[in-house]
């Protein structure tokens, strides 16, 4: 029966307690996507000797159960018990905790020692017989009713010596059937928690970055006009451009802001406070007397053309991404019919966005506390302007400058009606920042893996993200952006380049870059800077992609195959299941993903300047693997085949890697580690 709950008790008669995942003690879903495997755990017990079973339920968006997993004890003695489930549709789903105690597993316990020793056999046998009755009548038919009842029958022929009534109650066969349909008594349900069951694209994909104005052509082709300077890009020039995007096996294709920009206060080439005529400004200066936030930059084309982009994109199966910027040029339209949405100074003037050190004199930042009502109508106004053009993904341009409330408004807003759209939250800030947006609605987050490049670094980090954290915040680890070139690439040449894609592709379900990190652009405004020389923001930068293929210059080819491998493999697909293997070397790392039976073991050299050897020690439990196994390992990057067991010997050139996919072999029980 079920346990009693009412206003006097909240503990059941068995005690479930401290059931994970959770957010924020409930109140907010734990975060999952359709078909993700992720682990239910929960500290459970009975009084005394009373053998306890448990199961985790995931009930759909109707409240109606649906997939369970039988739960068992992580650690003997340790009360800690976890199961694994896969949400299989999109909705607002909850999970729970069923626990009771399961009298046929206790009398199975004590049977195998008083029937040996002699005690009690004839009572010990006739109480097991009236539980297997018992447990039958829950068992359909089709499902073995039949062997129990057949169990139980033979329980009672006293005719047979003790041992031979006993032995068929504890075969296989019946085991199989009581663990499927168990005899619970003492029920105990945990409360249910919310769980957000998203598109898997909210968990998986690759990104990639580029500037559309970037990609001009004359009429002759060439990258400049007849000025000598470059031809400023369009979405139909851009659109050339695709092809080899999707080539490469990328998913999401994320533009910077595509508005008018502004003209007050514009910035020159290297972030110059004095513009030419002919500069083009920071897309992120949006606004002008051609339009605000739903408009398109006329020397981008039309909305038309954007249409078009976006189409072409969807036919090479690209999803385009789009940056929503919270913030205007002194020029956008928003400076005058709104002026309550800005913060006005004593001489009336309006402060410009400042991020000490960095100055933003074409920037205005906008004030939320006079009407944060009509700003949260107004971006919502927008982006569904956008989604009704083909957008389903939103890049939010530093969104921890903005109201955490204001977010969450809008986010919620937005997926009441159209789940399917994504948010990526660009805040690298504060833990208790970025932690809390994607708790409030972001689907994905920006990360510290720019700045975690050391052995140490990068296992502390990317532990947490796949532990608690994966169910609150998505990692999406981009390695540089417009305005992020990390030291390590600006001194380790290609195989800094090279590492670090493998690193974030494979650490990841979800990792991106920026246009020309495949030609491995590493040369900074200045010695101690994170900002490009002649960075994209501030003026045209077009690439001869095909030069730089011909002459070798490009690890386009490296990346091709890093997404494929990701593709083709399910186990590269997930962050919860990551899981780190030793190496004796400290610029030598290790890490796992296993899937079912898809297994990847990566092992990288973080050094981009020398050759490190060292010996991997795979913990092969956490692979289904049996300690003395021998398994063959495919190199996926270069097609080599190894026999590998629990220690091996790898040595790596400099920012080497070996994606080594795990061939079949004899394997232990459990569920995926």
């Amino acid at each position: 029966m079920d346990a009693i709950m009412d206003a006097r008790t909240t503990t059941g008669r068995i005690p479930v307690r401290d059931v994970r995942p959770v957010v924020d003690c409930g109140r907010r879903p734990a975060k999952a996507v359709v078909g993700e495997t992720f682990e239910v755990t929960a500290t459970l017990f009975g009084e005394g000797h009373t053998v306890v079973g448990a199961r985790a339920v995931l009930c759909d968006p109707k409240g109606r159960p649906g997939p369970w997993a039988p739960m068992r004890e992580l650690a003997p003695g340790s009360d800690h018990w976890g199961a694994s489930v896969a949400p299989p549709a999109t909705g607002s789903w909850t999970y729970l905790v069923e626990a009771w105690s399961d009298p046929v597993a206790e009398w199975r316990r004590s049977a195998g020692i008083k029937v040996p020793a002699g005690i009690d056999v004839g009572l010990v046998l006739e109480e097991g017989a009236a539980l297997y009755e018992r447990a039958a009548a829950g068992v359909p038919e089709a499902a073995g009713r039949g062997t129990v009842l057949a169990a139980a029958a033979t329980l009672r022929d006293d005719s047979l010596p003790p041992a031979d009534r006993l032995d068929p109650a504890l075969a296989p066969e019946v085991t199989a059937v009581l663990v499927e349909h168990p005899l619970r008594e003492r029920l105990t349900r945990s409360l249910p928690l919310p769980l957000l069951v998203e598109r898997e694209r909210a968990l998986y994909g690759a990104w990639y970055e580029f500037f559309p104005r970037s990609e001009g052509l004359s009429g002759s082709g060439s990258l400049s006009g007849s000025g000598g300077g470059p031809v400023h890009g369009t979405f139909r020039t851009a659109a050339k451009r695709l092809p080899a995007i999707a080539d490469m096996g990328f998913d999401v294709v994320y533009l910077p802001p595509i508005h008018p920009i502004g003209t007050s206060h514009r910035k020159g080439p290297n972030n110059t406070l004095s513009a030419g005529p002919e500069d083009v400004g920071v897309p992120w200066a949006i606004g002008s007397p051609e339009g605000g936030h739903d408009a398109i930059h006329p020397a981008l084309g039309t909305l038309e053309d954007f249409d078009a982009f976006v189409a072409r994109a969807a036919s090479l199966g690209l999803e385009i991404a789009l940056d929503f910027a919270l913030q205007c040029s002194p020029d956008h339209p928003w400076v005058d019919k709104h002026p309550e949405w800005f913060h006005h100074r004593p001489d009336n003037t309006i402060a410009y966005a400042e991020n000490p050190p960095k100055k933003y004199q074409d920037i205005y930042p906008i004030a939320f506390d006079r009407d944060m009502p009509g700003l949260v109508r107004e971006s919502v106004r927008i982006l569904r302007h956008w989604m009704d053009h083909g957008v389903r993904i939103f890049r939010v341009d530093n969104p921890h400058t903005k109201p955490v409330m204001f977010w969450e408004q809008v986010i919620a807003d937005i997926n009441a009606t159209d789940p399917d759209v994504i948010f990526l939250a660009e805040a690298f800030t504060r833990p208790a920042m970025m932690r809390t947006l994607a708790e409030t609605g972001f689907q994905q987050s920006y990360t510290y893996f720019t700045w975690r490049n050391t052995k140490e670094e990068l296992t502390d980090y990317l532990t947490e993200l796949a532990g608690d954290s994966a169910a609150r915040m998505r990692p999406n680890l981009f390695v540089n952006t417009p305005d992020i070139l990390h030291e390590f690439l600006q001194h380790g040449g290609r195989p800094a380049f090279e590492l670090r894609a493998v690193l974030a592709a494979t650490l990841s379900p979800t990792w991106g870059i920026y246009s020309g990190y495949e030609l491995c652009e590493n040369t900074p405004l200045r010695p101690g800077s994170e900002e490009y020389l002649h960075s994209e923001k501030y003026e045209l930068r077009p690439r001869d992609w095909a030069a730089a293929e011909r002459e070798g210059r490009s690890i386009a080819p490296l990346i091709t195959r890093l997404n494929r491998i990701r593709g083709e493999h399910r186990a590269l697909r997930e962050i919860r299941n990551l899981r780190f293997h030793e190496a004796d070397d400290d610029a030598v790392i290790a890490y796992s993903k296993r899937s079912g039976d898809d297994t990847v073991v990566v092992v990288a050299n973080l050094d981009p300047h020398h050759t490190r050897q060292a010996t991997v020690s795979l913990d092969m439990p956490r692979l289904a693997l049996s300690e003395d196994a021998r398994v063959p390992v495919r190199d996926e990057l270069t097609g080599e085949t190894y026999n590998w067991g629990r220690s091996n010997f790898v040595r790596l050139g400099p920012g080497g890697a070996h994606v080594l996919t795990v061939g079949p072999a004899p394997r232990i029980g459990g569920s995926p580690a």
